[in-house]
């Protein structure tokens, strides 16, 4: 019998793979992973880069320095956020694309998933969450 994995291999690898192939796919549709998250907010409320920065940093090592600016920018100059002088939004055309990628990323997320039941999903999810809170994490 193969010697089991122990539980970070498995979640690094996975985390990993993730990663890998979530932001190839986004980058393929013209935006990265920063903006993608940036759109995401926007589409719920227009927010300040401040607001954008700390959307981000979860999605960052502690040790980088992580900003909004460069990520946002790109996204005007694209025509998918406007920028009132306070707050940034998403326009018309954003709205639209960020709907499209949408489609793309729900097709990702039933590719991850397939052949595992719903129960079992579910259930990973509430260990891991109580593994997080074992380790000090909280929400």
């Amino acid at each position: 019998m193969a010697t089991q994995r122990p539980l970070g291999f498995w979640l690094k690898l996975v985390d990993g793979l993730i990663n890998q192939q979530f932001d190839g796919l986004v980058e393929e549709h013209g935006v990265t992973r920063p903006q993608w998250q940036i759109m995401n907010v926007l589409a719920e409320n227009p927010s300040t880069e401040t607001e954008l920065t700390n959307v981000l940093k979860p999605f960052f090592d502690s040790t980088v320095s992580v900003s909004a600016a460069e990520p946002v920018t790109e996204l005007i100059e694209s025509g998918w956020v406007d920028f009132d002088g306070e707050r940034y939004s998403l326009t018309g055309l954003g709205h639209e694309s960020l709907l499209r990628l949408g489609e793309v990323v729900e097709h990702q997320r039933e590719k991850i998933t397939e052949n595992i039941p719903a129960e079992e999903y579910d259930a990973t999810l509430d260990v891991l969450q109580r593994m997080a809170r074992n380790l000090g994490w909280n929400e």
